[in-house]
């Protein structure tokens, strides 16, 4: 992170003016540490809003993060593992980060492939195995 900016990628990068830090209280244990200081940090972006991505990357974020999205159209991001405030803030980005960079990653197009000759054989020949095994079981209980 650069200056508060979050790179994603080299071409990406969110501004800061564009997150949100709300930082509170985290819970479980941690004793008088955990009771009195504020580390807990959520992270909001306004993806609906946001001026770096383009309208087919904000479509493609928009789905793929639909989960994270609050009714405002925000992506909410929260850290509470790390004991300040800060490293909970630099671990809240990092996730943001990491999220964004796998929500625009385009799967490839599957290419059909057709089965090799050897592998139709070999299931014919299991196929064969198999019929005849069950052959075999009913002339048994015949007899």
């Amino acid at each position: 992170m650069s200056d508060g900016d979050i790179i994603i990628t080299p071409a990406l990068t969110i501004p800061r003016a564009e997150l949100q830090f709300r930082a509170s209280r985290a819970g479980g244990p941690g004793g008088q540490h955990v009771n009195t200081s504020s580390t807990r940090v959520e992270l909001l972006w306004d993806l609906s809003h946001s001026t770096v991505v383009s309208d087919e990357q904000r479509g493609r974020l928009l789905t793929k993060l639909a989960a994270r999205l609050d009714a405002a159209g925000m992506v909410r991001v929260v850290a509470s593992d790390r004991r300040s405030q800060s490293q909970n803030r630099d671990a809240a980005a990092e996730r943001l980060a990491m999220l964004v960079r796998q929500a625009l990653v385009v799967p490839r197009k599957r290419r059909p492939t057709r089965p090799t000759r050897a592998s139709r054989e070999q299931r014919l020949a299991d196929k064969r195995k198999r019929g005849e095994r069950k052959r075999d079981r009913r002339r048994d209980n015949h007899d």
